[in-house]
């Protein structure tokens, strides 16, 4: 499942050199990181015996997109449990059609009622005589992180091999950091290379810092026992979090971000979205520039999010920004 790492159009004056790992490039729905944590999901359903699925997110999730997708190709019943954010807008995404094309049930719920909702799905599918799965674990989302980690654990060989090819390591990696998953696997994968990289997630939701910090610590420490291996010492010292470039939480943005994601599409030809990886591009430059970082070679993570890219370019049209 090897995606292009490419070397981008990056101006600045710190001799820094910045890549891309173009995993929106994926070739399954629309691509994106959740391609590979979706498939880690549907494994893992499969060797416990369930036979049907209940998802979680907003109408903007990638992961839904996808799954959903993935399990209406392989005639598996999917439910997804659908909640708000207080500042969305509540109007439909490119996402949410998507999703409503797989026949995908969803219920609608609160932030406040995810536990509840999710026990009640699974409690009729099983008078149904069905086997569900869901993919967060329990009814409050614990006990299935190291699933998801598991797919960028994998990944991680990819960027080690593509160091070995030219060269020279990366000093650091960005991604946008949301569930945590992606970034508990990237951590998962440098513990056990053993190397000297930075994983810095940028943090794109209102999800308090403290909680996010231990939701991917609960993923690699799931991870490694999943593994059978000792968990490196200290580990928790590997988990960094930017929360300052969330330009007011989930789903929102601001004209930094409209112009960020214009400049990378007009310079390199490349769709970012507001939601994820267009604020996390943001924030990572925002970041090296003021801790001015010298002379490294960085990579972002793209994550995809194609069609929160259209979204955005039909909602935002052709206006002038400032580049």
């Amino acid at each position: 499942m090897a995606t292009q790492i490419q070397r981008i159009r990056y101006e600045n004056d710190r001799e820094n050199e910045l890549y891309m790992m173009r995993d929106d490039l994926l070739p399954f729905s629309m691509g994106g990181n959740k391609v590979r944590i979706a498939q880690a999901f549907f494994e893992d359903m499969q060797q416990k015996g369930c036979d049907s699925m209940i998802i979680y997110g907003s109408r903007h999730s990638n992961l839904c997109r996808v799954l959903s997708n993935l399990c209406f190709s392989r005639g598996v019943e999917c439910t997804m449990i659908c909640s708000h954010e207080e500042q969305e807008d509540g109007a439909a995404t490119n996402n949410t059609h998507l999703i409503d094309w797989t026949r995908t049930r969803i219920v609608h719920c609160e932030k406040t009622a995810i536990a509840d909702s999710v026990e009640r799905v699974m409690e009729e599918l099983c008078a149904r005589g069905r086997r569900p799965y869901y993919i967060y674990g329990d009814k409050y989302g614990c006990g299935n992180e190291g699933t998801a980690a598991s797919a960028y654990a994998k990944a991680y060989s990819e960027i080690l091999q593509f160091e070995r090819e030219c060269g020279r390591p990366f000093d650091y990696i960005f991604c946008p950091s949301g569930t945590g998953a992606t970034q508990s696997g990237l951590i998962c994968g440098h513990l056990l290379a053993q190397d000297k990289k930075k994983i810095i997630g940028i943090m794109i939701s209102s999800r308090e810092t403290d909680r996010a910090f231990s939701v991917i610590a609960g993923g690699i420490r799931d991870y490694f026992a999943k593994l059978g291996q000792p968990l490196p010492e200290q580990f928790e010292k590997e988990i960094l979090l930017l929360d300052g470039y969330r330009a007011g939480g989930y789903g929102v943005y601001d004209d930094a971000i409209r112009s960020c994601i214009r400049t990378e599409y007009i310079e390199n030809g490349i769709p970012l979205d507001p939601v994820y990886t267009g604020k996390a591009f943001w924030g990572m430059k925002e970041y090296i520039r003021e801790q001015k970082i010298t002379g490294s070679r960085i990579l972002f993570l793209h994550t995809g999010g194609a069609p929160l890219f259209y979204d955005f370019l039909a909602k935002e049209g052709a206006g002038e920004l400032e580049c």
